[in-house]
């Protein structure tokens, strides 16, 4: 009977502890995705009016030719930076993980461009590839002559991408770096030793030992990579507003140029689904729920 009362006190307690974070979680998700479900089957007019459509916005968003061009801007996004900051994270990790004169503050400043604050660094970048007083053309146009002086990465459609995924790699490659910098450090240093006096070199170490004991957080940092880059909006439209990844495309929707509130909400929910769907796979693969 006391064993049980106090079941009972214990779960009360629980529920009270977790009922705030329940609720914040409610109000700042929930409510605004059952909205966007909500709105995503009317027409919605800038007075505030709605007219029930049905699926009406989903057969015009599927319809349309700029979603597709969206969804393809994403993926090429979405492969280039996932790609660019694995390598870079993982590269640096390994050399981050020997030892030499004044790691310590190396390791520090590596971290340094995921902390600083988005805004400042793409005007950062922006003034870098400046066409007139940047450090790019100087150094490539006039100095070493090797592009023409009136080049614009980031004015060109055709290369503003590329810069995109420079920029995007470069500024979260440290989450990567810092994650197997700490699995690294973890790896029993004698199965090295081991695979030295059998006469393996470091790319054998590498491929044998060092990859399959990382192989778990470098799969976990990928998929996370890949959710977080999905929904990414606020450096690519710093950046370069011309590159139409679905967030864009969705915002634009939404808030300029000839106004669709309810496609927008069809294209978000469609976004939405495409994160779930990956966060769904880290729950049951790297959580084990």
């Amino acid at each position: 009977m006391a064993i049980g009362l106090a079941a009972r006190k214990e779960e009360r307690l629980a529920w009270g502890l977790v009922a705030p974070a329940v609720l914040v979680i409610g109000i700042l998700i929930a409510y605004p995705t059952f909205l966007n479900l909500f709105l995503s089957f009317f027409e919605v007019r800038l007075d505030g009016s709605k007219t029930f459509i049905g699926l009406g916005n989903y057969k015009n968003l599927l319809t349309n030719p700029n979603y597709y061009a969206s969804i393809w801007t994403t993926f090429i996004f979405l492969v280039g930076s996932v790609a660019g900051s694995t390598l870079l994270g993982l590269g640096t990790a390994l050399l981050m993980n020997q030892k030499f004169p004044l790691r310590s503050l190396v390791r520090t400043l590596i971290i340094l461009p995921y902390f600083a604050p988005v805004i400042s660094m793409v005007f950062g970048w922006q003034f870098i590839f400046d066409p007139v007083n940047g450090i790019f053309n100087f150094v490539f146009a006039d100095t070493l002559h090797l592009i023409s002086p009136d080049t614009n990465l980031i004015g060109d459609p055709d290369s503003v991408m590329w810069v995109l995924i420079a920029f995007t790699t470069w500024k979260y490659f440290p989450i990567t770096y810092l994650l197997l910098l700490s699995r690294l450090q973890l790896i029993d240093k004698s199965m090295y030793e081991a695979a030295s006096i059998e006469g393996a070199g470091k790319w054998a170490c590498f491929w044998h030992i060092t990859l399959p004991e990382i192989e778990f957080v470098l799969g976990t940092t990928i998929l996370l990579r890949l959710i977080w880059n999905l929904n990414r909006f606020e450096d690519i439209y710093l950046l370069s507003p011309q590159i139409k990844t679905l967030s864009v495309f969705t915002y634009e929707q939404a808030f300029s140029g000839v106004i669709d509130q309810g496609l927008a909400c069809s294209a978000a929910l469609i976004q939405l689904l495409l994160a779930g769907i990956g966060i769904v796979y880290y729950i049951k693969k790297v959580l084990k729920w």
